[in-house]
């Protein structure tokens, strides 16, 4: 596979270099536009994928999307689990926002967006599959993709080590990407090194580097193979 694309725009939240008053005043803003009764709805690691979206896409832009997250909102489910064990109950509105797709259900809401929104429960292709699902959207003919990537740590009950399942904080990435347009190009191929670089948690710190940064390609390795970022002049 080989695949040469534009990043429009893209954005880290929280910043990689942030302030914790100046993040927390620019949360809030980034969050205003959310409808108050949708915005009492959203998790912490929801109002990061907002945050982060929010920066990628105009005011009433409508794009089609992909989210991808290895975890999603595990934390909650978790909760949940608890909260039974304790013979307590579980409000069906608690549940329905602990599934995988509730953060992509809610980014449609609040944006009014009724353009296709797909949800990818990454495993240990890592980045990669988010990307295909979004490159897929571009060649049947979508002019811009919304994809957005992000996860969480796991709870203690689910220990991680020596696989690299989790990171220790959460981090959302968002790239607004076309086939053509204003902003970085770059090529993904597919090669067959193997190796074991970690899903998408540990993979994704990689990445917002690999962006931010000068160096010129970024190759992550999985136990099939690996998957390759090229940063390409013109």
């Amino acid at each position: 596979m080989q695949q040469d694309f534009i990043v429009l725009k893209w954005a880290v939240w929280p910043p990689l270099r942030g302030d914790a008053e100046q993040d927390s005043a620019r949360q809030k803003e980034l969050l205003a536009s959310v409808p108050k009764m949708l915005k009492r709805r959203l998790s912490p690691l929801a109002k990061i994928v907002f945050c982060a979206a929010n920066q990628c896409i105009a005011e009433h832009m409508i794009v089609p999307v992909v989210f991808s997250s290895s975890h999603g909102e595990l934390a909650k489910s978790f909760s949940m689990m608890e909260m039974l064990e304790a013979g307590q109950e579980v409000s069906p509105t608690a549940f329905s926002l602990s599934v995988h797709n509730a953060i992509a259900g809610l980014f449609s809401i609040a944006w009014n967006n009724q353009l296709q929104s797909t949800m990818v429960a990454a495993g240990e292709e890592g980045l990669a599959a988010g990307f295909i699902e979004a490159l897929g959207l571009l060649q049947e003919g979508a002019e811009q993709v919304l994809l957005v990537f992000y996860d969480e740590p796991l709870v203690d009950f689910y220990p991680s080590e020596p696989f690299k399942l989790a990171t220790d904080e959460s981090r959302a990435l968002a790239l607004r990407i076309a086939k053509s347009g204003e902003g970085r190009k770059l090529k993904m191929s597919s090669l067959s090194l193997t190796g074991n670089d970690g899903e998408q948690p540990v993979q994704l710190a990689a990445f917002i580097r690999f962006l931010a940064e000068s160096q010129a390609q970024l190759t992550l390795k999985t136990p099939r193979h690996s998957w390759r970022w090229e940063k390409m002049s013109g």
